[in-house]
């Protein structure tokens, strides 16, 4: 489980940095690196998304504490 908790951790770093830079840049990087919208720049937006909604299981981990 460790290891599918740093993947997406990871991956949910590298959306955030995506989003940081079109907000303060208006340049974003997965569309520079795989095109607009293209199936490939598609799956690491859905890839971002999953681990996204994979990683909202912490807050409830966190009231094991």
């Amino acid at each position: 489980m460790k290891v599918l908790d740093c993947i997406a951790l990871t991956i949910s770093i590298i959306g955030a940095l995506n989003w940081g830079l079109i907000g303060i840049f208006d340049f974003n990087l997965v569309s520079f690196l795989f095109g607009n919208m293209s199936w490939l720049s598609r799956l690491v937006y859905i890839l971002v998304g999953l681990c996204g909604i994979y990683l909202i299981r912490f807050y409830w981990a966190s009231e094991d504490v």
